[in-house]
């Protein structure tokens, strides 16, 4: 499996370290990640009090609370952005702008990334910044991008395949998650939002649009 949610809770396996059953694979799901976007969200504008989130909570994954948890102690209030469909987002946006919320952060998910450009010409029209975690949102436009490698993670999980195939034990190989990852800035979204990132950010960063 390769799968973005969590593999223990949706129950495909017992464990990650003890998969047991059948099943094991690459899970994108690393919660840690989720304070860091906030972190390096306040880096860039540290000015930022609030931000909306939005996330489907049928996607078993740990990132909301995570976020707020680290908002907590950066004194920025949270924004729950709850959406199981398509028709959720517009209301979303709207609860967003009624919120006055000064920036967003993404907790990716199969619905959400398939409204990423809904949800990217939302934050261009509302002149606020995004940062997103896998996946092309700086491409589209996004501020700011932190996440998993995921050419790397898929080729995680062929290794796992071709172990298997070699007689290896699924039950036996533990659940990947991520450890190589990207970091992704648009200095054109940036100059847009009049917010001049610091050289800290981008000596880090792996990809620069210009």
């Amino acid at each position: 499996m390769w799968v973005s949610n969590d593999p223990v809770q949706m129950r495909f396996v017992a464990s990650l370290a003890h998969p047991g059953g059948n099943t094991t694979g690459v899970t994108l799901i690393l919660d840690e990640l989720a304070g860091k976007r906030l972190e390096l969200l306040k880096e860039v504008a540290p000015r930022i009090s609030s931000v909306a989130v939005p996330w489907n909570p049928d996607h078993a994954d740990p990132e909301f609370r995570e976020i707020q948890r680290a908002a907590r102690s950066l004194d920025v209030r949270v924004e729950s952005l709850q959406v199981r469909q398509g028709e959720d987002f517009e209301h979303a946006f709207q609860a967003a702008t009624k919120a006055k919320i000064e920036a967003l952060i993404v907790v990716s998910s199969r619905l959400v990334n398939y409204h990423r450009e809904r949800i990217v010409d939302f934050t261009a029209k509302a002149r606020v910044p995004l940062i997103g975690d896998w996946g092309p949102w700086t491409a589209l436009g996004g501020l700011l991008s932190y996440g998993p490698n995921i050419p790397e993670s898929t080729r995680r999980s062929a290794t796992l395949v071709d172990k298997i195939l070699k007689g290896a034990n699924p039950a036996e190989l533990p659940v990947e998650r991520p450890t190589k990852f990207e970091l992704s800035v648009n200095l054109k979204t940036a100059q847009q939002l009049g917010l001049t990132i610091p050289q800290s950010v981008l000596y880090r960063a792996d990809t620069v649009i210009k």
